[in-house]
């Protein structure tokens, strides 16, 4: 199993929930098994640059890959990038959870 997650911070300016629902229009893709667009609670002090948190799990890389591919991802990418300030991503393999 592939875990998604990606970090986005909005810049000033920008309204948290256009970038929310924007981002949340990547839940129509079919590729993920578990996809949520989730505001950070900015608990910790240290990490309170980041607004959103993007969580994806895929079966495989196979399905990650398709998922970026889906003309869905290029749509809200070009619609999310001009109100973001940071992005930051990782792509995790897991035996949690899944059959790798």
């Amino acid at each position: 199993m592939i875990r998604h997650i990606v970090f986005f911070s909005v810049k000033e300016g920008q309204d948290i929930d256009v970038v929310r629902e924007g981002l949340e229009r990547l839940k129509a893709i079919p590729h993920s098994d578990v996809f949520e667009v989730l505001p950070n609670s900015k608990v910790d002090p240290m990490c309170d640059r980041i607004d959103l948190v993007v969580y994806g799990e895929f079966k495989d890389e196979a399905a990650l890959f398709a998922f970026k591919a889906d003309p869905i991802y290029a749509a809200t990418t070009q619609y999310v990038r001009p109100m973001r300030e940071m992005r930051f991503s990782a792509d995790v393999e897991t035996l949690l959870g899944g059959t790798v």
